[in-house]
Formats: structure tokens, sequence, C-alpha cells
């Protein structure tokens, strides 16, 4: 096969139609980063482009009345076939061969395959890149973050920063359909220097039905360069006159009309990835480069990957949304209800109820029309005025909710209450004769901004009769009048809950909801009673420890300092319980808590061994007071009074789940047994076997007190060793309130992900603004033209570590904090100027805990 040495001249290109075999078809060079070749399921070969030509080898002349097997490897033809049976097999519209040597002699292609009638389509595109990228590997944290976003709103914003992220474009929109056709940009990510479309609304001539309706079918449309090269496919029809559909393929060239649009624009690539909502085209990422960019297959993949994801988190949160919405509608739908439960026909009970309609729907004035009898308030027709709107009204279909937002446009006879009612939303409440529920609300006048004039979108332009895009984008406001706030799904949906309430209940309560209603009752009382008994054992018990606490002490400051540790022992036992919700708790951190609060710097005098039990919440309390006497007594008499003296805790589960407690005092003074029992000695003595039904030995011997305690195996289970890291040694779960960052941030960071984390984190404490770099250069670069007030470096970037960039800033003066992914970086910190640092993964609390102990020590 000879190689050709230009592209395919459509002028003179061969007429295969008479050929004996099925004819190839030609496709010049489509966006000259691509070919295509369309194969039928017995020729396997139908289109191949002229810019295919040159990657093959091969001349339109050499193809004439080819076989593809002629051509191509026998082993390209048999993994094709077997792909095609695969994606046969899944059902798959489309399938994919990324990096795949389609001559057999070590160039790759990217391969996409799809059905178009009774013939197979191949898109052959060169690979780029290299195989150690990971494309795909990006989607699910930038997902991720969409995901975190509470509102609609807020994901569609985080999802252009993504897929800006993700594409590399200087612009990305996300732009969304209205019902008539029409559009707006409801979120924007851009590069500096571009104007924003924000808040742009754009006619639906601008993105016609049957292009949306492509949308639907092909989820990614890729236009590399407004002005690369487009050839015509050759011959146009095959030999029954059809010509082939390529709406699905990639590499096909787009409307010309569309390339001037986008000129207009001063684009010079784009990309569109449609946003699918319960399968309806529901908006578009629309995406902007100022110069010719291609994206290449993978990379396409995994951003069609991040749009089916997003459509899935979007459907997500507009349901929640939704279900949030209806549950407010709901609580106000109930109190309506038990608001009319005391009997009255509605217009007698119109001023109990109005406030609660008002709530459910928002309006400017209510009306209720039951058997002939009307009453209004607020912004509403006169009873005479509404008798003759009543009989538009009964137009409507019956047992339906009807509303406008300009009712002079359905109704003419509107003009003599346009005063006071622009729009309205009516709520059938019968159905012979006719009653109603009027919702009315005035104009607004409202300026919407199109991208535009919407009246001039197309002209007829100098090449014939043809459409021309419109020639001007700069922001067109129109003055709309006549209009009310449009009634959203929400109070649709309400006004339908309402409706269909109204005509079943018929203001009266079921028996179901009486039943109910005795029942919260019962379960009022009973939760009394509870409170009533726990309240009654917290002031016998306080009443106990304020009477048994003065035996043995002599002076009020000695019985207040017993009293408050006693108290304060419960206290903090409470608090344990309580962050735990109320669950079985460790006894290892009980210890640690009492012997924190009370030997101050004394704990390292204490040894806990053993296992790691946890105590059910009824027999934790009972013994953080036995702890707590035990270690005070230990204090005041036993081995911790000296500095040479020791406790020995072990902790052990025995066969039967019982929890064995061995106390052993050494080191300390010589002991002797008490001359009497004080209240300590009958806590420690008898809490335990009074309160669990355990057993307590104590001996006083002369090296040191020893104490065993047994608690039944029903408040015990096993639990894990945690950290024993005293919490008071470490830094402050929070930072200083008054220490915020001002001014410019930096944060230099070679993954994407975090660093967007990261900047997140410095945004919400006080950063007006955040710059993101990967490289030492950039940051250095950064450093030196912008004020950057602190910075946040990532210690190892890749190959190198930023090492330069810590030293810059230590020389001017900018404080920063240091993060990292490794445990051990001792090594490498030896090197870099003083800084906290921060571990990998951190959260809000520990970054922000470092930055303020970097602003607090600057300098």
């Amino acid at each position: 096969m000879k190689q050709p040495e230009t592209a395919a001249d459509p002028s003179k290109a061969v007429d295969l139609t008479n050929c004996d075999r099925e004819p190839i078809h030609l496709l010049g060079n489509v966006q000259a980063y691509g070919c295509l070749i369309s194969t039928s399921a017995d020729m396997m070969i139908n289109h191949l482009s002229a810019n295919c030509e040159t990657m093959l080898g091969l001349c339109p002349q050499d193809v004439v009345g080819k076989r593809l097997l002629e051509f191509l490897p026998e082993r390209t033809i048999h993994d094709l076939r077997t792909k095609l049976q695969l994606s046969s097999s899944s059902g798959a519209s489309i399938s994919r061969l990324f990096a795949y040597d389609v001559l057999q002699n070590g160039t790759l292609f990217d391969i996409s395959v799809h059905a178009s009638g009774p013939s197979f389509i191949f898109e052959f595109e060169p690979k780029t890149g290299t195989n150690e990228r990971d494309d795909l590997a990006l989607v699910q944290p930038l997902i991720a973050r969409v995901n975190r976003k509470d509102t609609v709103a807020d994901a569609v914003q985080e999802a252009a920063t993504a897929l800006q992220v993700l594409s590399g474009f200087d612009r990305v929109m996300v732009y969304r359909f209205a019902p008539d056709g029409s559009g707006e940009v409801i979120a924007e990510r851009h590069v500096p220097g571009m104007e924003p479309f924000l808040g742009l609304r754009y006619p639906a001539s601008d993105i016609p039905k049957q292009a949306r309706a492509l949308y639907t079918r092909s989820t990614l449309r890729l236009i590399a360069d407004v002005d690369g090269q487009v050839s015509p496919l050759v011959p146009e029809r095959n030999p029954n006159g059809d010509p082939l559909d390529l709406s699905l393929s990639v590499t096909r060239a787009v409307s010309p009309i569309h390339l001037e649009y986008l000129r207009n624009m001063g684009v010079g690539a784009s990309m569109s990835v449609s946003i699918l909502k319960d399968g309806a085209l529901w908006g578009l990422f629309a995406c902007h480069h100022q110069t010719p960019r291609y994206v290449d297959y993978e990379r396409r993949t995994a951003i069609e990957l991040f749009a089916q994801l997003f459509s899935y988190e979007l459907e997500r949160k507009i349901e929640a949304q939704i279900r949030a919405e209806e549950r407010g509608s709901r609580d106000l739908h109930d109190r309506l209800m038990v608001r009319l439960s005391t009997g009255g026909d509605l217009v007698d009970s119109f001023e109990v109820i109005a406030e609660e309609l008002a709530q459910i729907v928002a309006c400017d004035g209510l009306a209720i029309f039951s058997e002939g009898r009307y009453t209004a308030r607020g912004a509403a027709p006169t009873a005479e005025e509404f008798r003759r709107l009543a009989r538009f009204l009964n137009m409507a279909p019956t047992g339906k909710v009807f509303s406008t937002d300009s009712l002079i446009a359905n109704y003419p006879d509107a003009e003599v209450i346009a005063d006071r009612v622009a729009g309205l939303l009516t709520v059938p409440i019968s159905r012979t004769p006719r009653d109603y529920i009027v919702f009315f609300r005035r104009e607004i006048t409202r300026s919407v901004r199109w991208a535009g004039n919407p009246e001039k979108p197309v002209e007829v332009g100098p090449n014939g009769i043809r459409l021309t895009p419109r020639k001007s984008f700069e922001a067109w406001t129109e003055t709309v009048r006549d209009t009310s706030a449009p009634w959203s799904e929400s109070e649709l949906r309400a006004a339908e809950a309402l409706r269909i309430s109204l005509i079943e209940i018929v203001l009266k309560l079921t028996d179901e909801a009486n039943a109910e209603r005795r029942s919260a009752a019962e379960k009022q009382e009973l939760l009394i009673a509870e409170l009533n008994h726990r309240v009654r054992n917290i002031l016998n018990l306080i009443q106990g420890l304020v009477s048994q606490s003065k035996a043995g002490v002599a002076t009020i400051e000695g019985y207040t300092k017993v009293l408050d540790g006693r108290i304060q022992s419960l206290a903090r036992a409470h608090d344990q319980l309580t962050r735990l919700d109320w669950s079985p708790s460790p006894i290892r951190e009980l210890i640690q808590v009492e012997v924190n609060a009370y030997l101050n710097g004394q704990k390292d005098r204490l040894m806990v061994t053993g296992d790691a039990p946890l105590l059910a919440p009824e027999a934790f309390s009972s013994m953080a007071l036995v702890i707590h006497e035990l270690v005070t007594n230990s204090a005041k008499y036993g081995a911790l009074t000296d500095r040479s003296g020791k406790v020995g805790i072990d902790l052990h589960i025995a066969d039967d789940g019982a929890l064995l407690i061995e106390w052993r005092e050494s080191g300390g003074p010589p002991v002797r047994a008490p001359s009497h029992r004080g209240f300590g000695s009958t806590i420690i003595e008898r809490t335990v076997p009074f309160e669990l039904n355990g057993t307590v030995a104590t001996r006083y011997n002369l090296a040191g007190f020893e104490a065993d305690i047994m608690i039944p195996s029903r408040y015990v289970s096993e639990g894990m060793i945690a950290d024993q890291t005293d919490p008071a040694d470490e830094e402050p779960e929070t930072p200083d309130p008054q220490v915020a960052v001002t001014g410019t941030a930096l944060i230099l960071e070679d993954n994407i992900v975090i660093a967007l984390e990261a900047s997140d984190i410095l945004t919400e404490i006080g950063a007006s603004d955040v710059k993101l770099v990967s490289t030492v250069e950039e940051a250095l670069a950064t450093i030196a033209d912008d004020q950057i007030a602190f910075a946040v470096l990532d210690i190892n970037l890749g190959n190198h570590t930023s090492l330069p960039v810590a030293q810059d800033m230590r020389a001017r003066n900018i404080p920063f904090v240091l993060a990292t992914g490794y445990g051990d970086v001792e090594s490498i910190l030896a090197e870099y100027p003083q800084a906290p640092v921060v571990q990998k993964p951190f959260t809000s609390e520990s970054l922000a805990r470092k930055v303020a102990k970097a602003l607090t020590t600057r300098g």
C-alpha cells in the first residue's frame, strides 16, 4: 500500500457507489485528532477518514472494495470482534479500548466502538500522555467533595470547580435548562481575567430542541479547535440512499453555525457534558478554552464518569430537598388539621387557619370561597371581583391545583385587579359546587439578564437564506411586568397535599389521630415519672455525700475539699457517659481522668496493666466514686504520699466474663489499718457489693495497701486498649479564636484534592484569597508577585521537597505550616526552618490548630 502524500481531496473523491462490494465511505480530517471507520456486520468496513489514511498507511484507492481483514492485523480484527460481542452481551451503547496497538507496530490508539443502524462505527485516536496517569482515580475524591455540600446550589458550584480541575478548561459553567428551553448559567469557575457569565440567561434558540435531544443521547461533545480542518463524508450516502448516522461519534464535525457562535464568544475550544435527571436533560457542563485544547479519550471517559456520578448526586440532593420541604409542609399541615378539629366550616375558621395557610404557601393575599360565601385577607379581590374570577377558575380541570404567575395572560379581566393580584394558586376543596382556597401574589417587576437580546437570536446571513448565530454576547436586561414570583414545585406539591387533606378529612380527626394522641400522652407521663425517679435518686445521692463526707474532717475547708472532690468525680464520670451516648465506657479512661484531675504531676507513678474492659452505665458511676476514694486515700495516706511510692492496677476479664481489679500499692510509708471506718472506706468496701452484687477484699499490709474487686459479668464487656496519651499534654482541640489568617494564603501541594481541602479550611478561618500551586517554581513566583500572608507547604512533592520555598518564606518572615503524610520526617525536618507540622490526613481542627500556633509564634 502506498503512503498518501496529502489528505483526501473531496472534490476528487472516487465515486464508490457502483462498486460490486459495499462501498467504503471516506471521512476527511476530523479535527485532526482522530479517524473513523464504519463497518457493517459482514463487510466490517464502510467509512474511513482521511486522517486515518495517514495513520493506517492507506489511501482511498487502496481500500476500495477491500475487507477490513485485508489491511488490519488478524489479532486486531479478533479483538475488535470480541469487543463487539462483549458490548452486545452487556447492552452497552459504547465500548472502549485504551492504549491499543492497532497495527501491532507499537503505535497506540484509544478506540471507541458503537452501533449505528446496521453498521458498527470504530473511532481511533492516537494515544497521548503516559500509562502512569490515572484519570479515573481523581473522580472519586472530586465527587466526594460534591457529596459533602448540603445544598443543590453549593453542590453545583463545587462540581464546576471539580470539572475544571479534571478537564483543564479555562472556563467551566453549569447551565440549567428551563421548561421553555431557555437556559441560565447557575455556577461558574474560570481563570482570572475572563468575563463572568454567571447569572446570564440564553434563549431556547441557542440550543435548539434537536440539539438538546442529541445531548441526551450523546453525553460528551468535544470541539478541540473551532478553526480546525473539517472534511466531508465521501460518499454522503450508502447504496440504499441512507446517510450514516454519526450522532454518537465524538470525532464528527459540528455545524458551522455553532462554530461561528463559539468564535463570536472568543472561544478556541469547547466541551459540553450532559447532566441528566430521571433520564431527561437537566443541564450541561459547558467548558470553554481561549485556545485550542484537546482532551484525550481516557480523560474524557473520566469526565463522563464524573458527570454520571454528579447526575446521581444531583438527583439525590434534589430529592432530599424535596423531602425536607415535604416534611415542613406536612408539619404545617398537621398543625392546620389540629386547629380545624374543633369543628365549624372553613369560612368561620378562616382567621384561625389563615396564618397556617400562609406558612404552607407564601403569598400576599389569601381567600376562601365555600358554599357561596367568600372571605379574604391581604392583597385579594373583592367578593364581586372573585365571583367573576370563579367562573374562569371553574373552567380549569376538576380536582387539580391551578397556578399561574401571570393571571392577565390567561384571564383578560384581571386588569381590574392588577393593582393587587398578578399571580394566583387555586386549591379546589370540593367538586360541586366549586369551592376554593386561593393564594394571591402581587406583581414583581423583574429584571432578567440575557446574553444578548433574546428577541433577535438569529438573522439571515450573507451566504443565502441560512441562519447565523447572534453576534453580541453583552448582557441585555429585559424588564418583565404583570407577573408575580413563580410558584415553586414544592409549593405546588404542598398545595396538592392540602387539597387532598381538606377533601378527604373534611375538618375532622381520624381514629388513628386520636390513638396517636393517647399514645403520646402515655409516653409523656412515663417520661415525667422516669425523670422524677432519676432526679430523686440524684438528690438522695448528693444528700448522702453531704451528710457522710463530714466524718473525720475537722475543718470547713477540708470538708469542702472532700465533698467537692467526690461531686467532681461523679460529674466527670457523667460527662464521659454522655459523651459516649450512655453506652459502655472504658474504665481505663475513668482511671486516667481521675488521676489527671486529682494527682496533677504524679500521674506517672500509677501504672494500669491488663485488659481494656468496658463498664455498663449503671456500674460506671458507682466505680467512679470507688476509684476516686482509692486514689485520694493513696495520695493522703498511702503510696502516693511518698515520691518513691507507686500504684499498680491490673484489669483482668475472667473466663466467666467478670472483671477482676487488683489494686497494689508499694514503695510508700508503712501502712496501718485505720482505727475507724470513714465514709471513704465505706464507699470502697460496700459500693460494689451493695449496688453491683460484686465483691471487695481489702488488705492493709505493712508494705502497701491492696484491694481485690470483682464486678459481675453483666456489667462488663471487652474493648480495645486506646492510646494512653494524657489529654492534658496535648495541644488544645481548638485554636485561639482570636488568631485567624488575614490576607492571601498560599498552598503548595501536588495533590489537587488535598489542596482544595486545605483551601476550604484556610478560607473558613479568615483567608481572603488562596493561591494553589503544585511546584516549587510556581510557589516562588507567587511569593515574589503577590502579598502572601500565610502558607501551607507539603514537605514531599514527588521527586523533590518544598525546602527552598520554606527558606524563602522564613527569609521574608512569612509564617507557614508544613504538611506531611510520612510518620518519620525527622531527617527532612532537620534541614527546614522551624515550623509547626501537621500530619495527613488533617482535619479542619488539626490544621487550624497548627495555623494558630504558627501565627502566634511568628518572627
